[in-house]
């Protein structure tokens, strides 16, 4: 008796021979030499095939061919051990597959209404409310005030306004880190990149509004944990780490205690560390038992911590943040809001620190997800680290070149106050535009 059965084999096809549905797995050369920040996907629509042929002459797809196997080979093959390999092909029949979230369709398709040099000097004042709130909310529940939830609405509403005028601008000040105000800038950030993912999502304004404000008021019950273990720099014990996790039952306990309808709020405090493959806390949800919004604010949340320094860890870069939530993408994560989350950020997002391939180093001050490899850049060192005088603006999607007639490519990313350059300098002294004007500078920057 002969069996049916299927093999995964490879196939080299051309970038004109493309359809939606093909699994794309290597190209006709590196990756990071595209704008593809996916290594492996599958095409989803004529934009994804359009930008293929605008990059490579042929690709490599996965592909299925049926095979009919004798009874004998059968038998042969099922003496074998599987090994690893056949051990990652099986898939047990019986076992349910993860619900995957659908995202919901978007409502509103935003248009940014001013360059980032012109929000800059908003999105500063909002930024630094936002983050004097966020304070006095977390030392005034420390002792026990009551939430002032009405100011706290005012800000993030201020906020959101800024984000949906350019939400680069705010996007690029979440980069600024300070260690020794992690939870209060913490709380900002999320806030802040809540909303901008809202306006990626294409979300109603209120709706931002109310995710921005989630986002804002997720970790209020880290207030009623203590210091000594909030700012532990080793590893925390079994019983310490029971204790952190209980700041998510203490937040919900806060926001309960309000006299505001803050139902969306309570949820995410409460179920923002529970994950898609039932291994988070407090209670262990798993797929659709996770607030839509929770979802949203443990992804960005996660993003945060892991690109700022703690206590007891230093941060790291935006494409290894990203790098970490596409791996568990579906266990961890959502995995269509983790996919549209890595679209909202790019590679190199608003404030990174980039030195590109001819030496010379920059500040991204505006990135584009349909680009990802390519935001705008404003060049501030020449290729042996001195001071640029005057700073240059270039558009990587123009092809722009420098002095050498070569395409500017960025090499890597660096962190911040790397060659003397510090993001709070260059805010601070309003030199984040996007076409920077002869100056003096100082000494620092």
């Amino acid at each position: 008796m002969n069996t049916s059965h299927q093999d995964i084999v490879e196939t080299q096809v051309d970038v004109a021979e493309l359809a939606i549905g093909m699994h794309v797995i290597r190209l006709d050369r590196p990756w990071e030499e595209t704008d593809f920040l996916i290594q492996g996907f599958v095409i989803k629509d004529q934009a994804e095939i359009d930008a293929l042929r605008a990059q490579c002459a042929f690709v490599f797809i996965e592909g299925r061919i049926q095979k009919v196997r004798s009874a004998s080979e059968e038998i042969s093959r099922s003496k074998k051990p599987a090994g690893l390999f056949g051990f990652l092909k099986r898939k047990p029949p019986a076992e349910p597959q993860p619900q995957k979230t659908i995202v919901p369709r978007k409502r509103v398709t935003y248009i940014n209404k001013v360059d980032i040099g012109t929000e800059m000097a908003t999105a500063r004042i909002r930024f630094e409310d936002a983050q004097q709130t966020a304070k006095s909310i977390m030392s005034g529940l420390r002792v026990g005030r009551t939430l002032d939830i009405n100011n706290a609405r005012t800000v993030v509403k201020g906020c959101v306004e800024s984000v949906l005028r350019n939400e680069n601008a705010l996007m690029l000040l979440t980069k600024i880190k300070h260690q020794d105000a992690y939870t209060a800038e913490h709380c900002i950030n999320v806030s802040i990149l809540c909303a901008a993912f809202g306006k990626h999502l294409g979300l109603l304004q209120g709706e931002i509004e109310n995710l921005a404000l989630c986002g804002l008021l997720h970790d209020v019950g880290k207030t009623k944990i203590p210091d000594e273990i909030l700012n532990k720099p080793g590893a925390l014990t079994p019983k310490e780490f029971e204790l952190m996790r209980h700041h998510t039952t203490h937040g919900r306990t806060i926001l309960m205690g309000t006299s505001h309808s803050l139902n969306t709020a309570v949820d995410v405090a409460f179920s923002h560390h529970e994950r898609m493959d039932g291994s988070g806390y407090p209670r262990g949800l798993s797929d659709h038992q996770i607030p839509y919004f929770a979802k949203i604010v443990g992804l960005v949340d996660t993003y945060d911590a892991i690109t700022s320094d703690r206590v007891y860890d230093k941060g790291r870069a935006s494409m290894q943040a990203l790098e970490i939530i596409h791996k568990h993408r579906g266990t961890q994560f959502d995995a269509e809001l983790a996919d549209q989350f890595i679209q909202l950020i790019g590679i190199y997002p608003p404030g990174s620190i980039v030195e590109m391939v001819n030496g010379e180093v920059g500040i991204v001050i505006e990135s584009r997800p349909d680009h990802k490899l390519k935001p705008c850049v404003l060049l501030v060192r020449e290729a042996d680290k001195t001071r640029m005088n005057p700073y240059r603006t270039v558009d990587l999607k123009a092809s722009a070149e420098d002095a050498a007639g070569e395409v500017y490519r960025i090499a890597r990313e660096v962190p911040d106050g790397t060659y003397d350059i510090v993001l709070q300098e260059f805010v601070d002294q309003d030199l984040i535009v996007t076409k920077p004007k002869p100056h003096s500078g100082s000494k620092t920057t």
